[in-house]
């Protein structure tokens, strides 16, 4: 008798995963049929940009990446890039941009101080500094971006009870095959979920790839110098805003991401990393998120189903249904080429990701950017800090 309760439980439970995507779906079909009848973007609102971003290192095709920003079409604007080391190897590629743009008011920054743990932070304090202009666009170094970008982006800003704008990304990958698992993640998962949440309630984070808000609304949040100790500046961002009665939104067209070559087990490193500062942020909803997982749910619902019948209806249902999710919105709503091409690699990567869940509840500790931490809540520790206390 009990077996049967805990079979059935199992199987009732193997459900919810079906549910969230068809939800999904359906939020995503709603949402890109609606915004393919959207008007063209109104060219009579451009409040001139400052364009922040915070780099470190050299990025797979880094050049073509920053140069992407200094062809806009805007009338004004300015990029201010900011490295913390005065000798970072990134620095001659942005003095290459300023020679081969010279009508793109290009900055660099150098040789940042530390204020806080996170040395993105600091860059993001100093860097909102030096910023000319009230319109604040941040976005990171591996993010490639069309003409329109700043239309696209200040468009929403319009309406004043907007305060962040942000963006989804689809992927520029070399083919390799860590760097398509990598790349499927976002489109097909992430973006999703963004979706359901902005159906359900509203947005209230950012996605790192555009930042958007003004120095009014970040000023009302105590500026970055009240989150230099935090982990995640896109979610703080947004959150934060978001708290104060603001809109986050959207923007009409993703931005590329440019993956790198790179292994499998570098990919589950730095999903690792995501995965335990995310768990840090919302630990309630981030416990919620095992009801999501489709593939592992449907596994376990296969090996206890009383039928081979009802067996294969889940694994079935499971590839169906995420599949239809995968390409209504990676392939039909972001037009994702490496979703488009390589959609049989969903699967693989919902495995990946319930692997990076599980492994995430054992450990607290990150590296980044060489550098290793403690995760305590949003904030960061200094491993060798956090060691003496």
């Amino acid at each position: 008798m009990v077996l049967r309760l805990l079979q059935w439980a199992v199987l009732l439970a193997a459900l919810s995963p079906f549910a969230y995507y068809a939800l999904a779906a359906y939020c995503g079909w709603e949402y890109f049929r609606k915004l393919r009848r959207l008007p063209s973007l109104d060219r009579s609102f451009t409040p001139p940009a400052s364009i922040l971003k915070p780099v470190r290192g050299l990025d797979r095709e880094g050049y073509e990446n920053f140069a992407s920003f200094c062809r806009l079409d805007y009338p004004e604007y300015e990029v201010v890039f900011a490295v913390v080391e005065p000798d970072d190897p990134v620095i001659p590629i942005i003095q290459k941009l300023q020679r081969e743009f010279p009508k793109c008011a290009i900055r660099l920054v150098a040789g940042i101080e530390r204020s806080g743990t996170s040395p993105k932070m600091s860059n993001l304090c100093r860097l909102v500094k030096e910023a000319k202009y009230d319109l604040l666009v941040i976005s990171d170094s591996d993010v490639r971006v069309e003409p329109d970008y700043l239309l696209d982006v200040a468009a929403p800003f319009a309406d004043l009870k907007v305060g962040v704008v942000t963006a989804f990304f689809r992927g520029l990958t070399e083919g390799g095959f860590a760097a398509d698992v990598d790349a499927v993640g976002v489109p097909t998962d992430a973006s999703a979920s963004t979706l359901v949440a902005r159906k359900l309630g509203g947005i209230d984070f950012a996605l790192g790839w555009t930042m958007a808000t003004t120095k009014a609304r970040l000023a009302e949040i105590g500026g970055f110098e009240s989150m230099v100790d935090h982990h995640s500046d896109d979610f703080v961002l947004g959150n934060e805003i978001a708290k104060r009665g603001y809109r986050v939104e959207l923007t009409r067209k993703p931005v590329w991401m440019v993956f790198p070559n790179e292994k499998l087990s570098h990919v589950f490193k730095h999903e690792l990393r995501w995965s335990i500062m995310l768990r840090g942020i919302r630990p309630a909803g981030y416990l919620g998120m095992a009801m999501t997982f489709g593939l592992p749910w449907s596994l376990l619902a296969a090996a206890v189903a009383p039928s081979t019948t009802i067996a294969a209806g889940y694994l079935l249902a499971y590839l169906v249904l995420r599949l239809t999710v995968a390409w209504v919105i990676g392939a039909w709503g972001l037009g994702d080429p490496v979703v488009r091409k390589r959609i049989w690699l969903v699967p693989v990567r919902d495995a990946l990701n319930f692997a990076v869940y599980v492994a995430s509840y054992f450990s607290d500790t990150v590296r980044w950017r060489g550098l290793a931490y403690r995760v305590r809540g949003g904030s960061l520790v200094p491993l060798n800090e956090a060691a003496r206390k």
